[in-house]
This record gives structure tokens, sequence and C-alpha cells, in this order.
């Protein structure tokens, strides 16, 4: 028997007030946050507790992810990362590493696969993982409790986590995993959700990038997706830029984005 679940992460500013979720239905989910950490960290957070909230479960796990940085950090990047001392190709230390480490203990002996599903388009368990991730987001914004979710039925700890909240400081390199969130119940339903701009902007890719700097050009995490839609929802507004290349110049656009494999839309926002 397989597992399906979504796992994701919410961040309003990035960093800012921010949450975590994983969700397999309505019965079934949990979310918590922090009054400051980043959007990676949210993502990271999610996968986390999954694995922890079903590691009493002899069953496949499959979790969907709109992340490529948290897909490639667990899948691709961790085994090299272990094997340098947890320090990149350039030497320097990984970011989000208590987060990372926690996650390679609990994937230890699972039975899991990671599949990619593109954020805000949509898919009924990404869509449903994301509003709670947000909404645990937003009740950190306004100084109110978290929604805990229910929890996976026969788990340790099942239900509210009820775990002590802190701030947290996420800066330049040294990133580091947020404290432990608070998640207490409450009725209050989360803030609607902002709708995409897809259809203002049927062709644009929502993303955005968080490490820029020194680490452009790395090959093992320096370019990751985030919800460019949560930043574009915390200030209101989405600025179109024309860019005029010529051939020569859009050749090497295309050359470069190939060889990161992403899209020339995400090579120019990891630039920015």
């Amino acid at each position: 028997m397989t597992i399906t679940a979504a796992a994701d992460g919410s961040a309003l500013g990035n960093p800012g007030p921010a949450g975590w979720a994983w969700y397999v239905d309505d019965t079934c989910w949990a979310a918590g946050g922090w009054k400051h950490a980043t959007n990676n960290q949210g993502e990271l957070k999610a996968v986390l507790e999954l694995f922890r909230a079903t590691a009493h479960i002899d069953d496949d796990l499959l979790v969907l992810c709109d992340s490529q940085y948290v897909i490639n950090s667990v899948t691709k990047w961790m085994k090299g990362w272990k094997a340098k001392g947890w320090r990149k190709g350039d030497g320097k230390p990984v970011m989000n590493l208590d987060l990372l480490k926690e996650i390679d203990e609990a994937i230890a002996g699972r039975r899991y696969r990671f599949e990619w599903v593109k954020g805000h388009v949509g898919h009924p368990l990404n869509e449903a993982a994301d509003e709670r991730a947000r909404g645990a987001a937003e009740a950190f914004q306004r100084g109110r409790p978290a929604p805990a979710g229910p929890g996976f039925h026969g788990a340790a700890g099942h239900g509210a986590a009820g775990h002590s909240a802190g701030g947290h400081s996420a800066g330049g390199h040294s990133e580091s995993s947020a404290p432990e969130p608070t998640a207490a119940k409450v009725t209050e339903r989360p803030a609607e959700r902002v709708t995409e701009k897809a259809t203002a902007y049927p062709h644009s890719e929502l993303f955005s990038f968080e490490e820029l700097g020194d680490d452009i050009g790395e090959d093992d995490g320096a370019l990751t997706d985030l919800h460019g839609a949560d930043v574009l929802r915390s200030t209101g507004e989405l600025h179109r830029v024309t860019l005029a290349l010529s051939a020569e110049e859009h050749g090497r656009l295309v050359q470069r984005s190939a060889a990161r494999g992403v899209t020339i839309e995400e090579f120019l926002r990891g630039l920015i």
C-alpha cells in the first residue's frame, strides 16, 4: 500500500511569518509555523513532519512536492553533502543544515519517492497543503494560534503538536532550521487565498530564487524554486519586464538555462 501526501511551505515576505503543512485528506493533515522563517524552511519542515507522522506505518510513501530544491536536496545532493561534511562543492556550509540532518534521520530505512507537482495550478492535494501552510503563516502574522490539523491516525503525538514558538532570523549563508512550531487548534478558517495570476500571464512561470550572490553558479542547490506567488501576494503586485536581446545574446541565454535544467524565465529570475 502507498500513502500519497502533499507537503508544502509558505513564507509571507520570505523571510517572514511562515508555515508548513502536509496533507493526505481532510481527516489526515498537520500544519504549523513560525514568526520568522523562509519558504525553503517551510518546505523542508513539511516533508520532515510527514515522515515523522508516518514513522509507525510500514507502507510506501509518495510525497507530492512543488519544491525542486527540497526534492533535489533529499534525493540528489544530500549524499554528496554528507560525504563532504555537510558542505557544498565550493566548501560553504549547507543551508538549512539542522532540518536536512533531521530529514536524513527520518528517511532512514523508509520506502519513499518524491513526485514534483507544479504549484498553484489546481492540484487538489497540493492546493490543500498550500492553503494550510499559508493559513499557518497568516496566523503567525496576525499573532493568532496556528491551525494544527488532526495529524496522522496512530502516530505518536497525534493531534496538536503543542510545541512552543520562538523568533527566528535567517540570513546570508548561515540559514538554519527554524524553531519548533506552535500548533494549537482553532476553529477559525484560514483567510481566503489570492488566486494566481495565471490567466493574466498565461506564459509566466511564477518562480523566484532565494540563494543569490556568491551561490549563483553552484551546481548543488544554488538555484532554488520558491513560491513566487506567495511573495507576489504579500505585495499585491506582479511587474512584467520586457527584455530585448540580440540573436547571439538569446542563444547564450538558451544555452545557460538549458545547462541549469530550468526555463529561460527561471534562469533570469535567479539573476535578479
